[in-house]
């Protein structure tokens, strides 16, 4: 079979047009399984191909439309698809009708090989250790155990979102308590709104990285970064290391603006990793309504690592 291989070229330029929080997972079937918000927040989609790049061609099915009314009837937001345990798992955030701005976390399942096939059942909200804005729920397995990393409004309600981790007790039930991972602190978490959010988990060079999105959804949306010792504790907050800069950031020459709510993914050998992520190819955005502009596409960026182990993405 031939697999396409991106090059330099395809970094230049969207994979996806109008795709926001992008999120890739390859799957030991040998496809890799793409999703993303819609301009249109109402709908869940799933797409496959055999390379990446020939993601931006594959047709793309929907698996989940959102409810009439109630829980989950707005702003669907962020899916992310992961295989755990024999099943797949989409997690996703959604307002309500009733108050759009009621975001949550949510969480279907489907026990069929084929994600395309099957039925996908909606097994609920997944519940923290108080009701408030919450988001963008990323999983990952280490040592056997399964972590969740989400974005929520902490008590104190000073920040629009800072940035959790807890065990599961299941792919869809959090364990508590949970723990502070960072808050927007530096001037460039904090343009627009304060703002921590969109959380990816790379496991490399004896690290957990968490990569995380900050700031507003114009230009200011950057991306931060977190670090672990693969062996500490991922529930102490004292072994997590925060860059005080950003990671990837607006770059003008390059007309990538906003740049931001990535996900990983790897080469078909494991060889090579890549970040996915979404930007406007342009600054000028309303920041009223910068959700509602449709123009944030899905790129793709291989990633290289410096000489301690770390990952480069400017």
């Amino acid at each position: 079979m031939n697999y396409i291989d991106l090059t330099e070229q395809d970094e230049k330029k969207p994979l996806i047009l109008q795709r926001a929080d992008p999120h890739i997972y390859y799957h030991k079937d040998g496809y890799y399984y793409f999703t993303a918000s819609t301009p249109e927040y109402d709908r869940i989609e799933l797409r496959r191909a055999w390379s990446i790049k020939a993601l931006s061609d594959a047709q793309p099915v929907v698996i989940w439309r959102k409810h009439a009314t109630g829980p989950m009837s707005w702003h669907i937001w962020a899916p992310e698809l992961h295989f755990i345990n024999g099943r797949w798992y989409i997690y996703f955030a959604a307002g309500r009708s009733e108050d759009p701005w009621w975001i949550r976390s949510w969480v279907l399942e489907n026990s069929s090989p084929d994600p395309f096939c099957g039925q996908w059942e909606e097994k609920g909200q997944l519940v923290s250790e108080w009701d408030s804005f919450m988001l963008d729920m990323t999983v990952f397995e280490h040592n056997k155990k399964l972590y969740a990393i989400w974005a929520q409004k902490r008590r104190e309600k000073t920040e629009n979102s800072a940035l959790y981790i807890s065990e599961m007790e299941n792919p869809y039930t959090l364990k508590m308590p949970q723990t502070l991972l960072t808050v927007p602190e530096f001037s460039w978490e904090c343009k627009g709104f304060r703002v921590n959010e969109g959380a990816a988990v790379l496991k490399r060079n004896g690290k957990i990285f968490v990569t995380y999105s900050a700031s507003a959804t114009d230009a200011s949306y950057c991306m931060g970064l977190l670090s672990a010792d693969e062996n500490s504790n991922l529930l102490d907050p004292a072994s997590w290391k925060k860059n005080a800069n950003p990671v990837f950031v607006t770059d003008e020459k390059t007309g990538i603006f906003g740049p931001g709510h990535n996900s990983f993914t790897t080469s078909r050998d494991g060889k090579t990793d890549y970040l996915i992520y979404h930007a406007r190819p342009y600054a000028d955005v309303d920041l009223d309504f910068a959700l509602y502009d449709p123009n944030r596409h899905t790129w793709v960026k291989k990633i290289v690592y410096d000489k301690s182990g770390f990952p480069i993405f400017q």
